[in-house]
């Protein structure tokens, strides 16, 4: 990995902490107030590092580009889910320690009436935090609809934020300092403030940024090509193997917005995108009817998945709908007339349902390309290989000297650990493989 990007991102994972660590660390300054046990002060310790968790992944969420350069934008979004879920820990496990060890302000009044302010927003903000988390986690299984959950996510978080600050004001046993407050309640608007970046001011420039559907190609595998053209504008750049936020319905300012690689190369001069976009059964089941001349809206590019790293040559890995991304990196390498060999092993459950079969095939006369397809349910006569992408597979096709290939993998969860896993097996080191986990949610 290049020393910039690495300069990169221990720079950023150090304001992360920074946030987090910093107001916590200012209420020991200045006025305290008397020294209380171990157990309650540990537990408001907790309690304020998990609230400013939860602000900064407003942060995390909010598209900065070059915040998420050095990571890649699944990797921020993993991320978020997963320290979203410790914060929501650190906050929850706060009044369990207070009622662990008996204190007394856990006492409840003789009427609800007599309840604090303080204690109402706490509980309004711990109810918050649990309905978000169970939403995220089993969103599928509730069979609730995306839009519905990023709008119901989005109103959960603010609230359980904008709670966890009143419950901090109404005790403010550390913020008797005026500086304290002030602290906490500007961190409370630059959190806000984040959020209305998003959602305001990001989508305005996109309404004056906007794409018109030129054309749409029916795939193999259930699957639909947009070609989309800006509309008054030069578009934006993208390197191969990234990604956009698409808009397809209503306008920018609408929950609506779903993250697709693109699909077409990358050297197209007149700003020309193309999304390949599978049916899914969800809203994905109405792209083959979009029409063309259809105004849409593109938030991109984003993502650290691809080329450009030093390499004798590019070995690149699809399931399914993974392949997306490399018919992008694969185009623009045929356009750029790069001479390096190039191997795609390509899984899929059968032979009819890959996509861009005959296209990949026709790139074999303007590139030293490979193609070795994998199927699951292959047809009768098949001479292939089978199965799934395993390192015996690598072993079959690949040239030895394997340290020293660029490897680049997209697909399904479990496809994609199985051929990490393979790689390790393998001696690749960790920072010569490259993977795109396309689930944000």
């Amino acid at each position: 990995m290049p020393f910039r990007d690495l300069l990169n991102k221990a720079v950023w994972a150090a304001i992360y902490l920074l946030f987090i660590l910093a107001p916590l660390f200012a209420l020991l300054a200045g006025r305290l107030p008397p020294s209380r046990d171990f157990g309650t002060e540990f537990s408001v310790a907790i309690g304020y590092s998990g609230l400013a968790m939860m602000g900064l992944q407003f942060g995390l969420t909010a598209r900065f580009r070059y915040v998420t350069e050095p990571w890649g934008e699944d990797v921020i979004y993993h991320f978020h889910r997963r320290i979203s879920l410790l914060a929501v820990g650190l906050v929850v496990t706060h009044p369990l320690i207070l009622f662990a060890i008996g204190s007394n302000k856990l006492a409840m009044p003789e009427s609800i009436r007599d309840v604090p302010w303080g204690a109402r927003f706490a509980m309004l903000s711990i109810c918050s935090l649990i309905a978000l988390v169970v939403m995220a986690l089993w969103r599928t299984k509730l069979r609730i609809r995306y839009e519905i959950w990023h709008l119901t996510h989005i109103v959960l978080a603010v609230v359980a934020v904008a709670a966890g600050m009143l419950h901090m004001a109404g005790w403010g046993f550390y913020l008797i300092d005026p500086w304290k407050r002030a602290l906490w309640i500007g961190m409370t608007v630059f959190w806000i403030g984040l959020l209305l970046y998003v959602r305001i001011f990001k989508p305005l420039f996109m309404l004056r940024r906007p794409y018109r559907v030129a054309g749409l190609r029916t795939e193999r595998g259930d699957t639909a090509t947009l070609v989309m053209r800006p509309d008054g504008h030069p578009g934006f750049r993208f390197k191969p193997g990234q990604f956009g936020w698409l808009t397809l319905w209503g306008s920018p300012f609408r929950i609506t917005g779903h993250p697709f690689s693109f699909s077409s190369s990358a050297e197209a001069a007149d700003g020309r995108v193309e999304m390949t976009i599978r049916n899914l059964g969800d809203f994905t089941s109405a792209i083959p009817k979009v029409a063309v001349g259809q105004r849409v809206y593109l938030d991109g590019p984003y993502g650290a998945f691809t080329i450009g790293h030093p390499a004798d040559m590019h070995v690149l890995i699809a399931g399914g709908i993974g392949i997306t991304p490399m018919m992008s990196m694969i185009l623009t390498l045929a356009d750029r007339g790069d001479k390096r060999p190039l191997i795609l092993l390509y899984g899929g459950k059968d032979w009819e349902s890959l996509t861009f079969r005959e296209e990949l095939e026709a790139q074999k006369a303007r590139l030293d390309l490979t193609i070795v397809y994998v199927l699951s349910n292959p047809p009768e006569g098949w001479t292939g290989e089978r199965g799934r992408i395993t390192a015996d597979v690598f072993r079959r096709h690949l040239p030895p000297r394997y340290a020293d290939h660029e490897y680049f993998i997209c697909g399904p969860n479990v496809m994609m650990d199985a051929i990490e896993a393979a790689l390790g097996q393998m001696q690749v080191p960790i920072s010569k493989y490259h993977s795109e986990r396309y689930s944000f949610v």
